[in-house]
């Protein structure tokens, strides 16, 4: 949560100050590439999503790239790929040793996420959790392929369309569109802490 005020507050800050290229200059050139572009975009941000790097500053720049529905649509799609990439990487390093623990608190909370996966993936992409803290914990519980990658994609969805917006429209901050994009990032990041705050997760947000 701190990290992505912090992008936010650096993007108005930057934005206020700089004169940057005109959006459509940016786009066409990344257009250009063809595909490549995109592809290349799409492989570096599932990778980096898979660590711990800020993914919330790819965001914001894919907007800025690709536009709002393509650069979404791109974010979903890429941020998937490294939440899975992340996943298995932990599965095959860990799950062994968690599926066989003899700790009763850890084997009752691995049962209840083997039976409600997509509902605790989903909860959790909604609060303030780091993106590749909840890969690895994903991977090492019992929670299910499919129930991850569905949950993992519905529940990115309305931050990826409001840091995507940011992006998109970062150029004329004056605009009516930014300001909604940035009140959106505001209220989704407000909402996801009150609701880590009732699942009782804002120690681990922070």
């Amino acid at each position: 949560m701190l990290a992505a005020a912090v992008v936010v507050v650096a993007l108005v800050i930057v934005l206020g100050t700089v004169d940057l290229p005109d959006p459509s200059f940016i786009r066409d050139r990344v257009a250009s590439a063809g595909p490549w572009g995109i592809a290349l975009f799409v492989v570096l941000y599932a990778v980096l999503s898979a660590t711990p790097f800020p993914a919330s500053t790819l965001t914001i720049a894919s907007g800025l790239l690709f536009g709002l529905a393509v650069g979404a649509t791109v974010v979903v799609f890429a941020a998937t790929m490294g939440a899975y990439l992340g996943y298995w990487g932990a599965r095959a390093l860990g799950r062994g040793q968690v599926a066989r623990t003899e700790w009763d608190r850890l084997r009752r909370l691995d049962a209840m996420l083997g039976r409600r996966g997509l509902l605790s993936v989903l909860l959790v992409r909604l609060v303030p959790l780091p993106f590749s803290l909840v890969n690895y914990a994903a991977g090492v519980s019992a929670v299910g392929q499919r129930d991850y990658v569905v949950g993992t994609m519905i529940g990115i969805v309305p931050a990826t369309v409001a840091y995507t917006a940011l992006g998109a429209y970062g150029t004329s901050p004056l605009s009516w569109p930014f300001a909604i994009a940035l009140l959106a990032v505001l209220a989704i990041a407000a909402g996801s802490a009150l609701l880590a705050r009732r699942l009782g997760l804002t120690g681990a947000a922070e």
